[in-house]
């Protein structure tokens, strides 16, 4: 009978995806024999190399652009996939893949590492999907307002929607707003690295609270610089990363995000030090 002790993160790009380092820790910590590795999947080709995986393969680490194909093949989903239609962990069954969205729990428990503790309001920049995971990690956190800047309106419909299903208010904010935007606890940008925030930035810097920026390449930002020039703090996408992480191996090890590890605080740590050294 054959073991499944096969893992990969799969998207595409791939190249520099951190996923390898952070699980191959936890696996050699928890005394594992389970390989992990990474391929380059295009959106097209996800059902032609998700239909040729066998029995050796436990599960997959899924990113952009397979999350919304992911949340389509998947024969069982967790709430949090099934509020933000996308899956970004597969746990494979003899069923079918189950699809999991640990971006949620990841950015709720990277918001208290930040000692994020009791937010009541937030913002949130940006619109597109990882606005969405947002706006359910901030209502983990106890956040019941949360105003959202997007220059388009028609993209915070759905967010509203969704605030709505979860007893979250969610408001359009714009970057064109001639007033000062109100003061938030925490600031979350769901915004590409390179994008030019412009001078109009600095009255949302000010009043932002604290900025998690979910980029992790090529810091700090200019918009993390902005945070700063403000005398606001602003941290990176990595303990996102880190958390998310670690509730995907919590799946693969035992089946459930929501199930601690033995020695977690072991498997933690070297996950940490496996990301950003000692």
């Amino acid at each position: 009978m054959l073991t499944a002790t096969r893992l990969a993160v799969w998207g595409d790009p791939i190249d520099h995806s951190r996923s390898p380092a952070l699980h191959t820790a936890a696996y050699r910590e928890l005394g594992l024999s389970w390989t992990y590795g990474r391929q380059r999947v295009a959106e097209a080709e996800f059902p032609a190399h998700l239909a040729e995986l066998d029995a050796t393969w436990r599960g997959l680490s899924l990113t952009m652009p397979l999350k919304n194909a992911a949340f389509r093949k998947a024969v069982a989903l967790d709430d949090a996939a099934r509020r933000t239609g996308a899956v970004n962990t597969y746990l494979l069954t003899t069923e079918g893949p189950r699809g999991f969205n640990t971006d949620v729990g990841g950015l709720a428990r990277a918001l208290r590492e930040a000692g994020v503790v009791e937010p009541n309001t937030a913002r949130i920049l940006g619109a597109g999907a990882t606005a969405t995971s947002a706006v359910l990690s901030l209502c983990e956190r106890g956040v019941r307002h949360v105003e959202v800047v997007a220059r388009r309106p028609e993209a915070v419909v759905p967010l509203r929607e969704l605030g709505e299903s979860i007893g979250v208010e969610i408001t359009r904010g714009s970057f064109n707003d001639p007033h000062a935007p109100l003061p938030v606890d925490v600031t979350i940008a769901a915004l590409p690295g390179q994008v030019d925030v412009g001078p109009g930035i600095r009255p949302f810097a000010e009043n932002g609270g604290l900025l998690v920026d979910v980029v992790y390449g090529n810091w700090p930002t200019a918009l993390a610089e902005r945070w700063r020039d403000a005398g606001n703090e602003a941290i990176n996408g990595l303990p996102m990363l880190l958390h998310q992480a670690l509730l995907q191996v919590r799946i693969f090890v035992g089946g459930d995000p929501a199930v601690p590890l033995d020695r977690e605080d072991a498997v933690l740590a070297a996950m940490r030090t496996a990301l950003v050294g000692d």
